[in-house]
């Protein structure tokens, strides 16, 4: 029996010394081990529930013992031999079924807090990768915005020469509308004078015939 419980209390002191400090691949190794024993529904389940209940009943049986033999032992005022092996043995007993059950309650928590870490240590990575992800994309998002705003000033600097252009032509557009009045104008003013001169021709040729009839009549 005591053999027993000393090789019980050194695996469990070994796994939550493992549990405690990571040594290569045997946290893991623990921690998987754990997990499918806690997880089982079978055989193994069942074993380990009902020893940890073997054991508390033992270990409450043992507390119940050496209780009896101090109190027996308090009423007669000397404790016999034979009592002293048995509350001895009862005593280690119990110690080292105290110190099974507790290292199996460390374990255990050890076990939930280290899954709860292993848990938020992945959230935290799953959040940084995000977070590097929406860094990236907000630097790609300014690197497009720096280029649309080059791109705008290229647009606008395109715009106002446009513009410039446009009041250029206008300008000359209306300086040639301008030359083109003025010369409508001179045309119209020589069209007169041309008119003018071709009366003064149609006249001076009547003048002429009247002048030359009267020279023929003369002669004559």
């Amino acid at each position: 029996m005591l053999q027993l419980l000393f090789l019980v209390l050194f695996a469990e002191g070994a796994a939550a010394f493992l549990l405690m400090v990571k040594i290569g691949p045997l946290r893991e190794m623990v921690m998987r081990a754990l997990d499918q024993l806690k997880m089982g529904r079978g055989p193994s389940m069942v074993i380990v529930k009902t020893l940890a209940c073997t054991a508390a009943a033992i270990f409450m049986s043992s507390i119940f013992s050496i209780v009896k033999i101090q109190n027996k032992g308090a009423k007669l005022g000397t404790v016999t031999p034979m009592d002293q092996v048995i509350w001895g043995t009862q005593l280690l007993d119990a110690s080292l079924l105290g110190f099974i059950l507790y290292l199996g309650f460390v374990i255990d928590r050890m076990h939930r807090y280290l899954r709860k870490l292993t848990g938020l240590k992945e959230t935290v990575s799953s959040s940084r990768k995000e977070v590097e992800e929406l860094q990236k994309e907000n630097r790609i998002f300014k690197e497009k915005e720096d280029k649309n705003s080059r791109e705008m000033r290229v647009l606008q600097e395109e715009a106002s020469n446009l513009t410039q252009k446009l009041q250029r032509l206008k300008s000359e557009l209306e300086e040639k509308e301008k030359r083109a009045v003025s010369a409508e104008a001179h045309v119209a003013s020589l069209q007169k004078q041309s008119e003018d001169l071709l009366l003064e021709y149609d006249r001076l040729l009547e003048d002429n015939q009247v002048l030359q009839a009267q020279a023929l009549s003369f002669r004559g």
